[in-house]
């Protein structure tokens, strides 16, 4: 049976400068993606098959998150397989 979590944001810190805007948009990504990851692994879904596109997406509205790409749901299961 799954419980309700309570999420709490993370503080910030300011990203260095002057690094080219791919860096900034992969790292953004990649947060997005584990914060994702942990969120439906907490919930219970320790399978990168059982996370589809639309659970992922589905996790992401519950969390607060904007609507994950596909790229970034590819991501997720990559860091679900490891965990």
């Amino acid at each position: 049976m799954a419980t309700a979590t309570i999420v709490q944001q993370v503080k910030k810190k300011p990203l260095p400068a002057g690094l080219p805007r791919e860096w900034y948009e992969s790292h953004n990504r990649r947060l997005k993606a584990m914060r994702l990851a942990i969120s439906l692994l907490d919930s219970g879904t320790y399978d990168a098959q059982r996370a589809t596109n639309r659970k992922i997406r589905t996790m992401a509205v519950r969390t607060a998150i904007r609507r994950p790409s596909n790229v970034t749901c590819k991501m997720v299961r990559a860091f679900i397989r490891e965990a």
